[in-house]
């Protein structure tokens, strides 16, 4: 079902169009104040929102400015008693989707709704390309709008434009190595080479000739002279992956290049200059493995000249919605591209992501191979534990040696269920019902004998 919060101040009138919704199939949840609307919305994504203008407090352009803010693939109808259709019109100007004027019949509601629900494919698609814009102007390849990318992005575009070497710090998964690319897009070398180097990919005992080069013959193997990854990032950037990974011995051969800019390949001892900006990334804590002895302590100043911490996901969740079209882009490159149902939308937007965005690019991937022909992906496209993120669950009950009192652990769980129903639904009873899979009467029981 559609979920749709609906705001009125009168309450009879309200309680009517819900009621109506509600046999049209949608899930509705009401709202008497602007108050209570942006409550609402802070807890919940909405498919489909329909505003009064003139509500008590907070006044109901500014719900429907707050709802497509943060959602902008809500439906936002907007309801208008003034007897003019101007502040309805720019309501509609700033990105909600039609209009009702009271007073109303209630199938003239409907119509402006399905209609406007018929037409969210296509306002998504123009909202995506919208933000694709917004990102062609930024750094290539960064993706994201929210408060911890916009200061990444500011540090970034700054720290590009010197020498200094650069230490990128992060969880696994979080977008280290697209950090560094941005790094080296921005900066004066990025007509130069951008050579990457997963060091904890790589045994320890070819590490060094990866690294370095070698000579012919300097071991089995060895038929002839190559390149290392140094030589070939000259004149511009070397991406060092996983750089707490490296052996004490190799840390140190590592730290002549970036005092000396110069080196020897294995077998070899010609000595090699280079102009190469060395940017290292980690997800390990290198000052307590400094502390601990296994990573030098000289290493570690010369590569955190300018540190550059990379966000998780989990700080960063309302660019989830970016991200995922992002990836849609990307494994739809020619068309059609489904759009993501409100309900999956949730899912992804509750779940933890501990492999923060290379996770939510192989969810998205497998998402859109499994929508096939669809023109949404639904929830059952999502990865099994992502389909459980918004599933409620019986807390966990620590056993005492004497044991529990079952029913009152049980009478808890359900008075903080029945409780939470009711703030979602602004203490509406037959609402709070349908949320709990009750009759209202029952719940109306079960409130009377709650402690």
């Amino acid at each position: 079902m559609p979920h749709l919060l609906l705001v009125d101040d009168e309450e009879a009138l309200r309680s009517v169009v819900a009621e109506r919704l509600t046999d049209e199939g949608f899930d509705v949840v009401q709202a008497d104040s602007g108050e209570r609307a942006l409550e609402a919305l802070n807890d919940f994504a909405f498919d489909v929102i329909i505003s009064d203008l003139k509500l008590p407090g907070i006044h109901g352009s500014e719900v429907i400015d707050a709802a497509l803010a943060r959602y902008p693939g809500i439906v936002a109808i907007v309801v208008t008693g003034y007897g003019t259709v101007k502040n309805a019109v720019d309501a509609i100007k700033r990105g909600a989707a039609d209009f009702v004027s009271k007073p109303f019949q209630f199938d003239e509601l409907l119509h402006v709704l399905t209609s406007a629900l018929e037409q969210r494919r296509l306002r998504s698609e123009n909202a995506y390309l919208r933000e694709q814009l917004q990102e062609r102007r930024g750094l290539k390849g960064v993706v994201g709008s929210s408060a911890p990318m916009r200061r990444l992005a500011q540090l970034v575009e700054t720290v590009a434009q010197t020498s200094a070497t650069i230490l990128i710090t992060g969880e696994t998964g979080s977008g280290k190595e697209v950090v560094a690319r941005a790094i080296h897009q921005t900066s004066p070398r990025r007509d130069h080479h951008f050579v990457a180097l997963n060091c904890g990919a790589i045994p320890e005992t070819l590490l060094e000739a990866e690294l370095f080069g070698h000579a012919k013959g300097a071991f089995t193997g060895a038929i002839g002279t190559r390149q290392g990854r140094i030589e070939q990032a000259d004149k511009g950037t070397l991406f060092l992956d996983e750089v707490g990974t490296m052996s004490v011995g190799l840390q140190m051969k590592l730290l002549r290049v970036l005092q000396e800019r110069e080196f020897e390949r294995v077998g070899d001892n010609r000595t090699i200059k280079v102009d190469v900006r060395i940017v290292a990334a980690t997800n390990s804590d290198l000052a307590k493995m400094v502390q601990a002895g296994t990573f030098r302590e000289d290493l570690y100043y010369r590569l955190n000249v300018i540190a550059v911490p990379v966000p998780s996901l989990r700080e960063r969740k309302d660019d989830i919605p970016l991200l995922a079209q992002h990836f849609i882009e990307k494994f739809c490159p020619e068309g059609p591209r489904p759009t993501i149902a409100q309900e999956a939308m949730r899912h992804l937007m509750d779940y933890a992501w501990p492999g923060n965005v290379r996770q939510l690019e192989n969810a998205v991937e497998r998402a859109v191979a499994l929508s096939g022909v669809r023109a949404e992906i639904d929830v059952t496209d999502l990865p099994p534990e992502v389909q459980a993120a918004s599933v409620p669950v019986v807390p966990s009950v620590d056993f005492p040696e004497d044991g529990v009192d079952l029913p009152a652990v049980v009478a808890g769980i359900e008075r903080d269920l029945i409780m939470r129903a009711l703030a979602r639904t602004a203490n509406n009873r037959a609402d709070a019902a349908r949320l709990l899979g009750l009759k209202r009467t029952t719940l109306v029981e079960r409130l009377k004998r709650l402690p």
